[in-house]
This record gives C-alpha cells, structure tokens and sequence, in this order.
C-alpha cells in the first residue's frame, strides 16, 4: 500500500464522527477514501450528515502527527507491522462477519502469521483480571492444549487470565499461530505497561491487533469496543473467572450475538470470580471441564500434537488423592475444592498447627496447593 492510500484511510478513521457503519456507507457510494475527499459537501451529504461531511473537507486533528508516526510504523521489519484495510485480501475473513468490522486494522506479526488468522480455529479464552491461583492455572493450561491441538488462542492481553491464556498457548510449538492479542489502544503503546515483554512476544511469535490509530490511549470506552473483535475472530469463546459486573460477560454476549458458542468454567459457589460463570451457564453456555468438551461441543475430534512426554493437557493429573498416601488422602478430603482456612482445615482434621501448616508447605511447594488472601488455602487440580 503506498503513502498516498494508507494515508487515505488513516484520514477516513480519522473524521469526526466517521464510524465503521458511515465509513462503509462512504465507501460504497464513492469507491476508496481519497474519492470520497474529492466530494463536495453536497454530494457527502446524500451519505452522510451535514456535519459529517463538512468533517471529511477538513483534516483531523492531530492528523499530520499520526501520519508521520504510522509510516514510521509501517517502515518496521522486527517485528513486521501492516494496516489491513476493507479489501485487503489480508484483512480477517472472521471479522467481515459481525455487524461493524472496522475499517482499518494495524497489525504487529509477521505476514506468515496474519496467513493463518482462521476464525475456524480459533478459541477466544477471557476473565478476570483479578483471578485465584487456579483461574491462572486453568488459563494456562487450556491456552496450551488448544494450542497443541493447532487452535490459535485469541485474548486481550489483560491482566490476569488473557495474559495467562497467551503464555500457555506460546508454551506450545505446534500451532502456525498460537496466539492473538486484541489491544484498546493504539500498537505504539503496551498496556498495561507490565506487558511489554508479552506483547513483544506476542508479536514476534504470533499477532497484536487493534482498530484504534497510533498514538490512541487506553480509555475505558475502547475495551468493550475491542471485546467484540475478540470474540469476531473466534470460533468460540471460554470464560474463566468472572464477576457478574465484568468485561469478559460482554465478550461472552457478544460472541452469542454473533452466532458463536460460549463456554464456562464452573467454580466455588463462595467465589464472586465465579457467578459470571455460574451465570453463563444458566443461561445456556457450555459448562467446560477439558478442553475435550469445548472439541466435543464443536463436533470436532481432539487430536493434540504432543511435544514430548505427557503435556498439562493430556498427562494423568498428579492430584492430592492420587498419591496415595494416607495423610494427603486425609488434607485433600478437608481441603475439598472450595478455599478453607487454617482454622477451618484444623477443625476437619484435628492436626496439630505445626503438622498442618508443614504438609500445607510442602504441597505448596508442589503446586497442589495455593495460599489465597485472607489467610486461605485451595487444592489446585491439575486435569484439564
């Protein structure tokens, strides 16, 4: 794409009051964007608004500054950066299915990466950004098997279970593009900033997308925006973890809006990261147990790449009870699945602080146990 056209639709997204909807309605009256800067207001105006089309005569705000950023952009070979447009053969087949695909989208990965954005294999995994230790785990664990399994894993980089999801799926080597990142701000800024190391990773070995120019921070308003991307680009999408007020139930709406599955991990009915699940799953999503359900759910056969000896998504879970010895045997009945203090687990097994909080320790340090705030403990499975 040369100066003149990327130019163009720069412009075009930028416009006051120019949207995906009236972008489209400009393009198919007038063809391409330096058309449409041709027209005459009157003519503008059989499209669109009177103010929308005194908008489009006059350069944007700030526009001259973004455009010398872009090409600056554009001009990046590590890792490789593109403006994908409404009619570039590169641009997601997934996304000109949902209501307002946008018109443009800035991508960091290489041109191999963007060949392989399928929305047919590609799972949308969400939650909380403020998950328990087994959200984490869960996430991890299913980013990898989908991966494994040559799924591409798309997520919104977030804190907390997206980040979770994203580092599981780069564990794996099987997948052409393991992973998909879909940012509410523009690809010169990491957000949040912690995740700069991901999202260079991200980008050197799977894609970072987003809708919104260079330079565009992250303001509240872009996130549920963004969130309809992610499920655009997904065959289905996983919830792990979320409150009943959360951003991952308007990825979960808006995937149904679409036409795609949702899927909920059930957890303790004493965790508020769990009704939004539980709230899924009356309304009539999948309840997820492995990531067979989720194949099953999609008429699809679970066919994972192993990569070595047994992975996380298909090795015989090293569970409390399984051991069999019998103290483990004793704490894993007290412990249950649900978070339990010191005092509690003392109750159940009338051990002493000292041999408690020892074998606590040790299955701690084994990963069979998380310490939650408060002072509780909870078992953490490992079957996924």
């Amino acid at each position: 794409m040369d100066d003149a056209n990327w130019a163009g639709w720069l412009r075009l997204q930028m416009t006051p009051g120019i949207g995906s909807v009236s972008g489209r309605n400009l393009l198919r009256a007038f063809g391409d964007p330096a058309t449409i800067f041709t027209q005459s207001v009157t003519a503008l105006s059989t499209v669109v608004q009177a103010k929308q089309a005194q908008a489009l005569l006059q350069l944007p705000p700030a526009f001259k500054a973004v455009s010398r950023l872009t090409k600056q952009w554009l001009q990046s070979e590590e890792p490789q950066h593109h403006m994908l447009v409404l009619g570039d053969p590169r641009y997601p087949r997934a996304l000109l299915e949902i209501d307002d695909p946008p018109l443009v989208l800035y991508a960091a990965g290489s041109e191999k990466a963007l060949a392989h954005l399928d929305g047919a294999r590609s799972i949308a995994i969400v939650g909380s950004r403020n998950p328990t230790r087994q959200g984490l785990e869960n996430s991890r664990a299913f980013g990898k098997a989908l991966a494994q399994a040559s799924f591409t894993v798309v997520s919104g980089m977030a804190l907390g279970i997206d980040a979770a999801a994203h580092r599981g799926a780069l564990e794996s080597s099987e997948s052409e593009l393991p992973t998909v990142a879909v940012v509410g701000t523009g690809l010169d800024r990491a957000y949040p900033t912690q995740h700069l190391h991901l999202a260079g990773t991200l980008a050197e070995r799977g894609l970072v997308l987003s809708e919104y120019p260079l330079g565009t921070a992250p303001l509240a308003a872009h996130f549920p925006r963004r969130n309809r991307l992610i499920a655009g680009l997904s065959r289905g999408t996983l919830v792990i973890e979320a409150a009943l007020q959360s951003g991952s139930l308007i990825t979960a709406q808006q995937a149904l809006d679409q036409g795609k599955e949702v899927f909920a991990i059930p957890g303790s009915i004493h965790s508020t990261q769990s009704r939004g699940c539980h709230a899924l799953i009356k309304q009539g999503a999948q309840l997820v147990e492995s990531v067979e359900d989720i194949f099953d759910a999609m008429g699809l056969d679970y066919s994972p790449v192993p990569s070595g000896p047994a992975t996380d998504a298909h090795r015989a879970p090293k569970d409390l009870v399984s051991e069999g010895d019998a103290t483990d045997n004793v704490l894993a009945d007290a412990l249950g699945y649900d978070p339990a203090s010191l005092e509690v687990l003392q109750v159940r097994t009338g051990w002493d602080t000292g041999q408690l909080q020892a074998r606590l320790m040790a299955l701690e340090l084994q990963g069979q146990v998380a310490r939650l705030p408060g002072g509780l403990f909870q078992r953490l499975p490992r079957n996924i």
